[in-house]
This record gives C-alpha cells, structure tokens and sequence, in this order.
C-alpha cells in the first residue's frame, strides 16, 4: 500500500480509501466485515462513512456496521475513520443543516453508533448558506477542544465555499478544513476549473467521489451480468457516452490494463488527489482496486485520455475567458 499526506497535515493516509456506502443496503454486514478486514489487511487504513449511509431516515445503519466491526480486537486505532454531517436525520425542522446546534447533536450520535470516543476527520457533506461561518466553527472547534473530532473537511462545496471558509478558520486561528471530498472522475471533471486550484493553493487534499462514474469508467461495455442499481439511468448514460466508453475500453485493452484501475490510476496522477473512494460491494471488486497503485501512465496515455474524455479545458479564469 501507498500512503499519502492528508492535504498539509502530518496524518498519513492510504492512497486508497475505503468508501462504506454500499454496506447495509447493498452488501450484508457479514461481506461488510470480511471486506473491511481485508482492506485493513491490505493496508488501507483511510474508511469513509456518512451518517446518512443505509437509506432509513435517522438510523445511521452503515455507522452502525461500522462500528460493531469496529468493536473488535481493538483495530479503531488502527484507521483513520471519516464520517459526515448535514444531512436529514429526522422530521424535526433542526434534525438537519450545519447549524452549531443539529452538528453538536450529529456528532454524538455518530459516536454512539460507531462505538468510538472520536472522529478522526469529521466532513460537512454539503455547504449551508443559511448558517454563518462564525457559528460553524465555534461549533466544530467546541469538538476539536473536546477531543471528539481531530480534523474538518468538507464535500459537495464549490471552490467560493472553502475559500470563504478558511478565510473565516484563519480569522479564529483554527486550522479550518484539511480536505475536499468532490465528485471527479475521467468523465466528470469541472472541478479542475476552480476547485483544484483551490485546494493546490489552500493545502486541502481532494477526496474524489465516483471515481469510476458509476461503473461508467469500470468496463461497462465488456461486462455481462445487468447492472443491479439506477440500470435505467446507467444504461441512458452508456447510449449517450458510448463512442467514448468504446474508445476507452479499446484503449485499456491495448495497454493491457482493466478499465477500472486506469481510471483510478488517472486520478493518482494528480498531486492534489489524496485517495479516490473506492466503494466495493464484493471482496473481489477490494482487491481488484489495488492493481491501480502499479499502474504508470506515461504522458502519450495521459493525452488519449484528454482526447477521449475531455477536461473543462484548464483552470479559471483562462478556461473560459479565452
């Protein structure tokens, strides 16, 4: 395994972190557990949760499966555990948001279901324009002193929103965020505009969401058995996008590598990323992520790539301004 600095902090990660999303809904707790015991056997000591994770309105049934495998033989200590807040986790007009009340609340029942004493990186999963930035980092710091969260990161924010929120961090002499957690991908790549070069010149390390688009990038075409979830929808994207899946594929095939690892590979290549979030929902598609980290794509590949799945066309403002 390949570890990496957590954006400009001293915590090091693995290159690969281990999304959760998947457990409850779609993989039972049983493969939830033998999967997260081979990732911590591979070396993959980044695991990323939500407290919305598990579709049931305030469960928190992926934290929960998280924390009962986190319970045994003492491994809490040995990863560094990412949730999130914001999101609906009840019919109560403040069981949502960013507001110091509904974070202060989210974080204890993140705890409680995760058997654990703190949040190593403790993420807003989206940006609330109704809260000030005044309030949610008195909130987070009261976290930070208590020793129940070590590290504020982000996802779903726009390059403005952790401009403006580390701006207000360093007015209070807080740290403020350490990382981003975006949507990008070989496909969707709108964060190199703005959101990349914000992250470069602000220390934050980007988290990318995805990585394989949905499956989009994981050779869609060359698999044989239906897709299980959103088929409709996926199926509508493979038609509109099936010249340039065909010609990635075909390109995979020649440089002999699976669709799935060059797509990982390709966000490795850039400085900014600190580890794309790898979801499985079977051991095998864990260990298959791992061949990614081999992977050298030369300057020639990484142009094919441009050709095929085209980027924003530079950073702001020159992309769009000339």
């Amino acid at each position: 395994m390949q570890y990496t600095n957590l954006g400009r902090t001293g915590l090091k990660v693995s290159r690969l972190c281990l999304g959760t999303m998947n457990f409850g809904p779609h993989t039972s707790e049983a493969d939830s557990f033998k999967i997260m015991d081979q990732a911590l056997e591979s070396g993959i000591n980044f695991f990323d949760t939500a407290n919305v994770y598990g579709w049931k309105l305030g469960e928190g049934i992926t934290e929960q499966i998280v924390g009962r495998w986190l319970k045994q033989d003492g491994r809490r200590e040995k990863i560094v555990l990412a949730t999130k807040c914001y999101g609906k986790m009840g019919e109560g007009v403040n069981d949502r948001g960013l507001s110091a009340y509904h974070i202060r609340r989210a974080c204890e029942e993140s705890l409680k279901r995760m058997q654990t004493d703190h949040i190593d990186l403790y993420q807003m999963h989206h940006v609330d324009r109704s809260t000030p930035w005044e309030e949610i980092w008195q909130a987070m710091e009261q976290l930070v002193h208590k020793g129940k969260i070590l590290y504020v990161g982000s996802s779903n924010f726009d390059a403005i929103d952790i401009v403006q929120a580390q701006y207000e961090a360093k007015n209070r002499n807080f740290m403020g965020l350490v990382s981003e957690q975006s949507l990008y991908n070989l496909r969707a790549r709108m964060v190199e505009l703005e959101m990349i070069p914000a992250c470069r010149r602000l220390g934050l390390g980007l988290i990318p969401w995805s990585p394989l688009d949905g499956g989009l990038l994981g050779g869609v075409l060359e698999k044989s058995e239906k897709v299980r979830s959103n088929e409709e929808a996926i199926q509508k994207s493979i038609e509109k996008h099936r010249d340039q899946i065909e010609r990635y594929e075909d390109l995979c095939k020649k440089i002999h590598e699976k669709p799935a690892d060059v797509a990982l590979a390709w966000l490795h290549k850039n400085q900014v990323v600190t580890a794309p979030i790898i979801g499985p929902r079977t051991m095998e598609q864990l260990q298959g992520s791992f061949r990614a980290l081999d992977i050298e794509l030369d300057d020639n590949i990484m142009q094919q790539l441009d050709d095929i799945w085209p980027g924003p066309g530079g950073h702001a403002p020159e992309a769009y301004a000339w």
